[in-house]
């Protein structure tokens, strides 16, 4: 086991003991799967360090994860969603853009046609324009995720998200359209990483890592070898969509301004839906949860003046929605708490009006 500080925790690491507050009270047993809310309630309640089981160690079958009434529920969501005739017609329509998506990469790498940024985007485009509210397309990609996750349907995904942010910050016409563009070619650079490594269900070696890491300056070799006529603020995203404000990002340890806006807002889509979607090593994320994260670590990694507009219209999207809290309890998401937009106010059966700010012990487990 490792002895980790509170504040170098991250959602879905292990719990290797039992967490004790400094009154000796039990917060959480031993094989917890911690979220960014749960290490909020660890802050809160002062505890500093807790011992962590290192990646390698972790067993599945011992984890303490969601329990089954809310995995029942869940289920009950995306069934109600995936019965609907808009998310059959989203269905189809995504799984041919997946494909075309992938023939698409394949023909860039061997050099055998150039990219046509107007075709490419027109076959995308009534993914986002046939979805009148955002709402509506966040539960066809949630449960599209299900199906289908790869590398095609992620960057997919990754542009519509990113188009969507480009309306919020009112970008329009030409520019919006590269920037979707962009968000649909940034990870075209993991082609050229070993399958295996990319769909390996353990942790990776450190070996792996920098292998899988090399992918944004794989995907600008591409794209300038295919010698096709490709905007520069697409090649600085695609190689720059992992870099972070704070220096932390790669392949170079840019910061701030150093980093292309472009490359800013994709990084903000890709990991809202790296984290939300299903992996071969782990489920994906509640969104609530997701949000908590951004709030805990994302205005030192990411540009607030992106993030912040992104969580709001993304948090509004989920008033009216019931929800699972961790005790058990279910209700409506009723109001939003702009200060702490992870903890929105909630109207149970036992209580009209739940403010989750002031209640550090629980938080929504799940969208129901």
């Amino acid at each position: 086991m490792i002895k980790t500080a509170t504040k170098d925790l991250s959602a879905g690491m292990v719990t290797a003991e039992p967490v004790y507050s400094k009154t000796g009270q039990l917060l959480f047993p031993a094989n917890t799967i911690l979220t960014s809310q749960q290490i909020t309630y660890l802050e809160f309640y002062g505890v500093e360090f807790i011992s962590i089981i290192p990646e390698k160690d972790i067993n599945d079958t011992s984890l303490d994860t969601a329990s089954p009434a809310s995995e029942a529920n869940r289920e009950t969501y995306a069934q109600k969603v995936k019965k609907s005739r808009k998310f059959h017609e989203f269905k189809v329509d995504f799984n041919k853009k997946t494909n075309m998506l992938k023939d698409c990469y394949k023909q860039l790498i061997d050099k055998k046609e150039p990219l046509d940024p107007d075709a490419l985007l027109d076959q995308v485009s009534s993914l986002y324009s046939n979805h009148l509210t955002s709402l509506s397309v966040f539960d066809m990609l949630h449960n599209m995720r299900q199906i289908d996750d790869t590398t095609y349907a992620h960057s997919i995904n990754v542009a519509i998200i990113s188009r969507m942010m480009g309306e919020w910050l009112d970008i329009s016409g030409e520019e919006l359209e590269t920037l979707t563009l962009a968000g649909l070619l940034h990870d075209i650079g993991k082609c050229m990483i070993d399958p295996k490594v990319l769909n390996k269900s353990g942790p990776l070696t450190e070996e792996e890592s920098k292998h899988v890491q090399e992918h944004p300056t794989l995907g600008l070799q591409i794209l300038t070898d295919s010698q096709s006529a490709v905007d520069e603020r697409i090649r600085s995203a695609v190689l720059m969509h992992h870099e972070r404000c704070d220096g932390s990002g790669y392949p170079s340890g840019l910061k701030g301004n150093e980093i292309s806006d472009f490359a800013k807002i994709i990084a903000i889509a890709d990991v809202y839906d790296a984290m939300t979607s299903n992996r071969c090593h782990r489920k994906g994320l509640c969104p609530f949860d997701v949000i908590a994260t951004f709030e805990r670590k994302g205005f030192e990694r990411y540009e607030t003046k992106y993030l912040l507009p992104f969580l709001y219209h993304i948090i509004d999207t989920y008033i009216g929605n019931s929800v699972l809290l961790n005790d058990g309890s279910s209700g409506k998401v009723i109001m939003i708490n702009r200060q702490f937009l992870s903890r929105p106010v909630v109207s149970t059966a036992a209580v009209t009006y739940l403010d989750l700010s002031k209640h550090p012990e629980l938080y929504i487990q799940a969208i129901i």
